[in-house]
């Protein structure tokens, strides 16, 4: 068990026992959407209530099988904002929903599920052909058990039949923990070191006519013999393959070399 699941879960366990049954704190704490722009803290506390113990039972069941692995792959700082970024915006898509036909602003809106769901879809985006076995007997890849679940979702949510669940929430929860996901791989160094690697060859022939005018005025006589064939090496990879070709070192390597 990793560390960030083991404290969410005691942090629902506890928040519950301390709420349930409804007291004054599980009302203060709710996602009301009428009453969320003097109350915004509910966008995040709503979703450590929950409407009973199944409720919570099978929200932590669900953390508890998919979580620590995320958290493994992603760490627990990067786990920690997946999870409340899917929270938060389950609770952004149930807010408009109480603002359609189909839902209602007084609406009490609480439970674990659209932060769970944000889980459930960052561990299918990893291992998507992993099995779930859904009652402990029927095994489904977890791409297509993330895939029924939007559908359903999406079918209860939009008809109106959703019998108290916010299935907007579970949407919200999908939504989320694939913006969050598509955030880091954004920012991630890989990424960022692609991006420069990759910048030569995005200047253009322009560009590139311009790099090859400066190193051509290398003064290779003047060189060591081992930066010498080095230089040879390189200029020949040019020859054969374009300037594009090069690699961050080798044109660090030709721009050290070139006089100013």
């Amino acid at each position: 068990m990793t560390r960030r699941v083991s404290a969410l879960l005691i942090a629902n366990g506890v928040v519950f026992f301390i709420t349930w049954p409804p007291n004054q704190l599980f009302g203060a704490l709710s996602l009301v959407p009428l009453a969320v722009v003097y109350r915004p803290w509910t966008a995040v506390t709503y979703m450590f209530l929950h409407g009973g113990f199944g409720h919570l039972f099978f929200n932590m069941l669900a953390l508890f099988f998919f979580g620590p692995r995320l958290e493994a792959r992603l760490g627990g700082r990067h786990f920690l904002g997946l999870y409340f970024a899917a929270g938060i915006t389950g609770a952004l898509l149930s807010l408009i929903e109480a603002l359609t036909p189909l839902g209602s602003p007084y609406t009490r809106i609480v439970g674990a599920s659209g932060a769970v769901f944000g889980v459930m879809l960052g561990f299918a985006y990893y291992w998507p052909r992993d099995r779930i076995f859904i009652w402990g007997i029927l095994p489904v890849e977890a791409r297509l058990f993330v895939g029924i679940m939007t559908v359903l979702s999406l079918y209860f949510g939009f008809s109106g039949a959703g019998g108290g669940i916010a299935h907007f929430a579970h949407l919200g929860g999908f939504l989320g923990g694939y913006l969050y996901l598509k955030w880091m791989e954004y920012r991630s160094p890989a990424r960022q070191f692609k991006k420069k690697a990759e910048a030569p060859a995005r200047k253009g022939l322009g560009g590139e006519a311009a790099d090859l005018k400066r190193w051509n005025r290398i003064n290779r006589e003047a060189m060591h013999p081992v930066n010498r064939d080095e230089l040879d090496r390189v200029m020949e990879k040019i020859r054969a393959s374009g300037a594009a070709s090069l690699t961050p070192d080798e044109r660090a390597f030709l721009d050290r070399f070139t006089p100013e």
